[in-house]
């Protein structure tokens, strides 16, 4: 008899591992905050994860029909860069969340929206990062009628950086992280584009004043850091540990999160493992899979926030001097 297993959290790590866990005969009730479909703060750009972890989790249908994304730029208040391939996926959280919601239900899991509960042992916690005091101010809107250069566009500035990137319906997401300061009266969109506009990115922001920005989609979130989290035991996704958004990989490592979490939580379902046991289990195949990459981001973020390191960064762009195919691969 295999025992139940809770779930706080239902984005993608909860939902992927949800649906993992109960197509192998686990019962899993999930426990999310809100409700379905909603926008959530997110670059909405997979890459960097394989197709052998989508079909562990048995979530591949769910990213059908994705923009294929391969192209990318990085540009600053000056103009472009460099350009680079980046291949990947765009799918909006607002589609994808529900999908795997649909699913998880359709195998009979058990989600509970609207609720919010507390850890404790057989609890595994996806709830996302904790909060905690920090500079960061992040910040995501949809956009209709906005051509874009390549699938993909990274803008960086002294204070921030912000990506663009095709989704589904011929949509663009607008995904920025600033460093938070009071901007008077402005709300949703206008908040996004005065702190653009902030941030020196004047040509990036009369682009998107041309545009169709979808209100309904504007979304912010505050009081987080980067790296590895300090949470309940039995924790994955950005409860566990988060990368530096420029990175774009993100919601890949919220998938490889929930496969380093898959065996674990089925040695302790089937009474092969204690509880404690598991969930050191888990951690520590999290910890050996995202550790170079948290390290490197951690590092290359860092470097993008000092004024010196970009002035020096630029110089060596211009001059196609910067080793791009490198840092993404040490990123994924």
């Amino acid at each position: 008899m295999k025992k139940p297993i809770t779930i706080a959290g239902g984005g993608l790590a909860g939902l992927s591992l949800g649906i993992a866990l109960q197509s192998r005969g686990v019962a899993v009730t999930l426990h999310e905050a809100s409700t379905y479909p909603r926008h959530r703060v997110c670059g909405e750009f997979i890459s960097g994860v394989e197709g052998a972890t989508l079909a562990a989790l048995g979530i591949a249908d769910c990213l059908e029909g994705a923009t294929q994304l391969q192209t990318a730029s990085w540009s600053d208040s000056g103009g472009q860069l460099a350009e680079m391939q980046a291949p990947g996926r765009g799918i909006s959280r607002w589609k994808l969340d529900d999908r795997l919601q649909r699913q998880f239900l359709s195998l009979g899991g058990t989600l509970v929206t609207n609720s919010r509960i507390t850890p404790s042992p057989g609890v595994i916690w996806a709830a996302g990062r904790p909060r905690q005091p920090s500079p960061w101010l992040g910040l995501k809107c949809h956009a209709r009628n906005l051509p874009l250069t390549q699938d993909l566009e990274m803008f960086t500035s002294p204070s921030g950086y912000i990506g663009l990137a095709k989704i589904e319906g011929g949509m663009v997401n607008i995904c920025g992280l600033f460093k938070a300061r009071p901007v008077r009266g402005a709300k949703g969109s206008a908040l996004l584009l005065a702190m653009l506009r902030e941030s020196g990115l004047h040509a990036l922001t009369d682009r998107m004043e041309a545009a169709d920005l979808d209100e309904s989609s504007f979304c912010g979130v505050a009081g987080f850091q980067t790296g590895v989290q300090a949470g309940p035991a039995f924790g994955i996704g950005d409860a566990a540990s988060m990368i530096p958004p420029f990175t774009g990989n993100g919601m890949s490592m919220a998938f490889q999160s929930a496969e380093c979490a898959l065996q674990p939580a089925l040695d302790y379902s089937t009474g092969g493992k204690a509880w404690l046991e598991a969930a050191a289990a888990s951690s520590a195949r999290q910890r050996a899979r995202f550790k170079r990459r948290l390290a490197t981001a951690t590092v290359l973020h860092h470097f993008l926030m000092n004024r010196t390191a970009m002035r020096i960064t630029r110089a060596l762009a211009r001059r196609k001097m910067m080793p791009f195919g490198t840092l993404l691969r040490l990123v994924r």
